[in-house]
Formats: structure tokens, sequence, C-alpha cells
């Protein structure tokens, strides 16, 4: 299992918060394809939760050191 190291770690809270930023925008959007749009919430949910799941086990690493 790979750790973030702390610039790692730092750019990806940084990415996390972009993204959720981004979905909140597009969360309420009306209008245009709806399967393309509900495709990119999925895609960006799936990603917001990967980036969770990597900045949690990071965080869990560094406190047990």
């Amino acid at each position: 299992m790979k750790y973030l190291n702390d610039v790692e770690l730092a750019n990806t809270r940084r990415k996390l918060s972009e993204l959720e930023a981004l979905y909140r925008t597009h969360e309420h959007e009306i209008g245009g394809d709806e399967e393309l749009r509900d495709m990119t919430m999925e895609s960006l949910t799936r990603l917001i939760n990967q980036l969770k799941e990597e900045v949690g086990r990071s965080e869990a690493h560094l406190l047990s050191h």
C-alpha cells in the first residue's frame, strides 16, 4: 500500500477540495444531456471517494508513526 508524503498529501487535499467544489457547482445543473451529466457526476463521485480514501489512509499512517 502506498502512502502519500507531505507534499503529495497537500496536493491531494487541494485536488479533493477542487473536485468537491466542482461537484457542488454541477449538482443542481439542468438542461443539456442528462445521461452525460449523470455519468459525469458518477465519475466525480468515484474520484472524490478515491481521494478521500487515499487521504484517510495516509493521515492514519502518519498518526501511527
